[in-house]
């Protein structure tokens, strides 16, 4: 028997072996047990967590012969049928390569008729953020009132971009991000199971660079065991992965703090003999200096599964809380501009000389001091950000933070589409807005006029993040109402839904004009299909 990967023997194939998402796990389990099934679910999470196989759970629960249960069988010709991915009643769709919406009418044509051998006839759309409007235009009638043997299972891993139509007809599943300790006690369990010795420092490195994915940590676990013939030991996992060079990060910090010019590029130069990723290498700079400031303010939250804290402990009592703070936001800022440096190299060396050659100020004795006796000199205010950052206006800042209060006289929300990009919203809250328009805004109250688009939206959690952002961006409260009615003006939404039209029909018109492509038409009886022309999102 040919061998198979352990992302695929590990898959989970009941509820009771899902590692982690145990919020979802229970409404799911808790859903089946007590027959309040909704006809629609929308799994929404980063790759690698669980969404697909999930959905497979519940198809499998579904459609068991023993009965609808949060706990199938797994032993039936069905529950085996689903776990071998050939159930017929289980129609799993890429929406990736199914974006037409012909495609999507054509999907949608067998619904009416009862499943072939289950209780339910269940489709499982992947990726569905990936179907065009005209697609899911033609999936809404049939998601809001589908005929009773039909469930419908929608995973993404971008729900910013499906229709708040769509998502006002499924009951949203959100998956987290598996933390490091649940990949690692997987990593265990699978090891044990398999047969293979391993060095626990390994697991710590493979359970890093999952980065929350458990398909992703097995995938690279399974690397790790061919690349060490059947063993997993820190030194070899070290190389397989690239982060040999990891080591040298403490004794670049120690020359930063000795002030050590040549004795750091030469580190640097034996670092670079190894070919590491610097990039990776500036995002684990940034993991130890974060280890350090903790440990520097609550000595217990540096865990030590990250690695020796012996360094750690070292680099703490050298470098001030100041210096580490510093350290981080020019690696930070580093780690954004990375990519426009001539080389890798030569960018990561310039943010270490960077952290050399700018330090918080230390007050000099020469400096003015307070007319009374009893005041001290401030040292913090000598080591705070440059004036540039004190100066913004207030509608730029962080979402969330308090702003000096404007001028009632000066700030009219009416101006809707200006405003709206400079309140920092995202999710559902971004869309309610986009989908308003201002009725009316006067003596610090406002009306809201929603279309029937968002009306789903209108008395959720999404509205309460609407008023707090507008009372952040104002810098005082205000009143707030939102009305469910035929809008008078365009929306925001409306206004990007008609750019983008705009956009792509220009697009298809220079395309359909072009000399090259009628060259194509003319000489080989080419044909342009305008309904794949796609334009790059900036």
């Amino acid at each position: 028997m040919s061998y198979q990967v352990l992302a695929r023997k590990w898959r989970p194939r009941s509820f009771d072996e899902m590692v982690g998402q145990e919020h979802v796990v229970r409404a799911l389990s808790n859903a089946l047990d007590n027959d309040r099934l909704h006809h629609a679910y929308l799994f929404t999470g980063t790759r690698g967590v669980g969404k697909t196989t999930l959905a497979r759970i519940l198809a499998k629960s579904l459609n068991c012969e023993q009965g609808v249960s949060s706990t199938p069988c797994g032993e039936c010709s069905i529950c085996r049928e689903v776990d071998e991915g050939r159930f017929a009643d289980l129609l799993e769709v890429d929406a990736a390569s199914r974006t037409k919406v012909d495609q999507t009418l054509e999907l949608l044509e067998n619904v009416p008729f009862a499943p072939i051998r289950g209780r339910y006839k269940v489709y499982l759309i992947d990726e569905v953020h990936m179907f065009s409007n005209s697609s899911f235009n033609a999936l809404l009638k049939t998601l809001e009132e589908p005929p009773p043997h039909v469930k419908f299972l929608l995973a993404t891993t971008d729900p910013q971009k499906v229709p708040v139509t769509v998502l006002s007809r499924c009951l949203q599943m959100n998956l987290k991000r598996l933390p490091l300790e649940q990949i690692r006690g997987q990593f265990e369990h699978v090891l044990a199971a398999e047969g293979v010795e391993w060095e626990s420092p390994a697991l710590d490195l493979l359970a890093r660079v999952a980065d929350g994915s458990m398909r992703d940590g097995l995938s690279i676990l399974d690397q790790a065991i061919a690349f060490g013939a059947g063993k997993l030991r820190e030194d070899e996992v070290k190389a397989m992965l690239g982060v040999v060079a990891q080591d040298r990060l403490p004794g670049l910090l120690h020359r930063i703090a000795d002030k050590d010019a040549p004795g750091l590029l030469q580190d640097i130069t034996q670092a670079a003999q190894q070919s590491p990723d610097f990039a990776a290498l500036l995002r684990d700079m940034l993991l130890l200096l974060h280890r350090i400031a903790l440990y520097q303010a609550v000595p217990d939250a540096a865990d030590a599964a990250w690695g020796d804290l012996q360094p750690i402990q070292e680099l703490a009592q050298r470098l001030s809380a100041e210096d580490v703070q510093l350290f981080y936001e020019i690696a930070l800022r580093g780690q954004r501009d990375l990519p426009l440096a001539p080389d890798p190299r030569s960018g990561f060396e310039m943010i270490l000389l960077r952290m050399l050659a700018f330090r918080p100020v230390e007050p000099s004795s020469a400096e003015p001091k307070a007319a009374t006796p009893s005041s001290k000199p401030d040292k913090t205010a000598a080591s705070r950000p440059a004036p540039e950052t004190q100066s913004r206006p207030a509608s730029a800042g962080a979402p969330g933070e308090k702003r000096e209060a404007a001028p009632s006289g000066k700030t009219d929300l009416r101006d809707w589409h200006q405003i709206l990009p400079q309140l920092g919203l995202g999710g559902l809250s971004s869309q309610l807005a986009a989908h308003c328009t201002v009725k009316s805004w006067q003596n610090d109250e406002l009306v809201l006029a929603l279309g029937s688009e968002g009306a789903a939206l209108a008395g959720t959690m999404a509205e309460k993040k609407l008023h707090t952002a507008l009372e952040n961006y104002l810098g005082r409260s205000l009143k707030m109402c939102v009305q469910v009615e035929d809008l008078g003006e365009e929306t925001p939404a409306q206004a990007a839904e008609r750019k983008q039209r705009e956009a792509q029909a220009a697009a298809i018109d220079a395309l359909q004009n072009d000399p090259v492509v009628k060259e194509l038409e003319d000489g080989f009886g080419a044909e342009l299909q305008v309904d794949t022309v796609k334009l790059n999102k900036k």
